[in-house]
């Protein structure tokens, strides 16, 4: 009996920007990346040494030039997802209150849009059961 390699568990966190009238902000993912044109919750992997809360506001930081309130992260939901060459565990925050206006910093392109229309837009595996929480949740 052979015993089947174990993929590599990807450690991720997002984030569901809410806006004043109860949009949320999606990225899609930029040419050149994997999974490129499938839309996404802000975020990334998350560092050796960090949290999943500091992975977001790195992350914010960076890709979107805004600056969450730290307090104001909500764990919402999570996914443990399995891909062909990897399994994604990823979180995902809910932030209400930031600094600053986002910009796509990293060739993404973003859209504000209302939780019934996430279906609307083609999104990676993982993010998907995220979508549905938002959509029934909020």
């Amino acid at each position: 009996m052979t015993s089947k390699a174990s993929k590599p568990v990807l450690y991720v966190a997002a984030c569901a920007l809410l806006d004043a009238d109860k949009r949320i902000l999606i990225a899609k993912r930029p040419e050149g990346k994997p999974m490129a044109g499938l839309w996404e919750f802000p975020g990334g992997k998350i560092e050796p040494g960090e949290t999943p809360e500091q992975t977001v506001v790195r992350e914010l930081r960076e890709e979107l030039m805004v600056e969450p309130c730290k307090t104001c992260l909500h764990p919402f939901a999570f996914v443990s997802h399995p891909y062909d060459d990897f399994h994604i565990v990823m979180t995902l925050f809910l932030c209400r209150t930031w600094d600053g206006f986002p910009q796509p910093v990293e060739g993404q392109e973003i859209k504000w849009v209302r939780k019934e229309r996430l279906r609307d837009y083609q999104m990676p595996a993982a993010d998907l059961p995220l979508a549905a929480e938002l959509r029934d949740r909020l």
